[in-house]
């Protein structure tokens, strides 16, 4: 897994970190009991305060995306009613036609965007 944070894009870095971890563990790339860095290991790799990796850990803990425990470390878990990655793809897809209509995107035109993105 590469966690990559970007202080230019206003989103909290905290919550960059929160999201790559949600999108792996959906994904699959982190299966469930697989181990997560310590916070101060992926402090320091990502350049950031150990209270910001851990506030990424903690919100992960209260969803139930992770569990962490002193000889375990932190490890992957599955919460109770995740999405599954075709309810996931749904609701995004229901997001991009609802973007591209407030565009005033025809079908034909939003398919061909996805097309490009898709190959790009």
């Amino acid at each position: 897994m590469k966690i990559v944070v970007d202080t230019e894009n206003g989103l909290a870095p905290w919550r960059q970190v929160h999201d790559q971890v949600v999108h792996a563990i959906t994904t699959g790339a982190l299966p469930e009991g697989a181990r997560l860095p310590p916070i101060r290991q992926l402090a320091r790799d990502l350049g950031l305060a150990s209270g910001t990796v851990a506030r990424a850990y903690r919100e992960l803990e209260a969803a139930g995306w992770v569990a962490t425990a002193r000889a375990r470390g932190t490890v992957v878990t599955i919460p109770p009613g995740r999405p599954d990655p075709a309810t996931l793809l749904h609701s995004a897809a229901a997001g991009f036609v609802s973007q591209a209509r407030d565009l005033g995107a025809d079908l034909d035109t939003a398919l061909a965007a996805v097309r490009a993105a898709y190959r790009s």
